[in-house]
């Protein structure tokens, strides 16, 4: 009799901790961008579970992956948004023939890599949950955006608006949004509840609205108006203060 409790107690903590898949889309609603407005792309939206219950533990250990890389050319970050667990360190490799100076001074962690050539490469570090607005000090029209995450269970959506939340335990969880053409508000009213009961959680579809974004410039890393387009000769004064 106690080997079959004993047995019964362990084949239900097998079922509770078991992993399961948690899908779902996303779609962008009145936005002005063309690759939207265009091409139906979805991309880039990050969403993730925050544990409601005490079985949904926030997901199995992982080893954090000790590099990312958001790339640098034709004047362009790539990604244009990443997606990363914090402790990450994300390489910017330059490989455009000008220089280029990554920072952020906005959301999130604060950094600044400072001024390097083409064809090398500087490192950060992100050690702090949050969404950081990356610029760069030379180029005003350069920006992306990193989310640095807490926790495993999260994904980004792909063109098709797909996405996909893997071994997530089961439980009680809030499904929250990032996207960076929304509004806080916006955001917010799309929280829901999911519960993970199965091996495999299909949401309904997530329309996100882009009304009442503004694109406001920024400033660079000393908090000044940008100067005249540099003349891309591939050697840059140091930006004054």
């Amino acid at each position: 009799m106690t080997w079959l409790s004993r047995t019964c107690f362990s084949a239900a903590c097998a079922l509770s901790l078991s992993a399961a898949t948690v899908t779902g889309r996303v779609v962008l609603r009145d936005s002005h961008e063309k690759a939207v407005r265009m091409r139906s792309d979805y991309s880039g939206v990050v969403l993730w579970l925050e544990a409601l219950s005490a079985g949904a533990h926030g997901g199995p250990a992982e080893q954090i992956p000790a590099h990312a890389k958001m790339i640098q050319k034709n004047k362009t970050f790539t990604p244009h948004v990443l997606a990363v667990r914090v402790g990450t360190i994300v390489d910017f490799p330059n490989f455009d023939p000008i220089f280029h100076n990554a920072f952020s001074v906005y959301d999130g962690q604060l950094f600044d890599i400072g001024l390097y050539p083409p064809g090398t490469t500087k490192s950060f570090r992100f050690t702090r949950p949050g969404f950081v607005r990356v610029f760069c000090n030379i180029h005003s029209t350069m920006s992306a955006v990193i989310a640095v995450m807490d926790t495993p269970l999260f994904a980004m959506s792909q063109s098709d608006g797909r996405f996909e939340i893997q071994n997530v335990p089961r439980g009680d969880y809030e499904l929250n949004v990032f996207h960076e053409r929304a509004t806080d508000e916006t955001l917010h009213s799309l929280r829901r509840h999911v519960t993970v009961d199965q091996d495999r959680i299909e949401l309904p579809e997530t329309a996100i609205s882009e009304t009442g974004y503004l694109a406001l410039p920024h400033k660079n890393k000393y908090g000044r108006e940008y100067t005249a387009p540099p003349d891309d000769t591939g050697i840059y004064p140091a930006t004054r203060k």
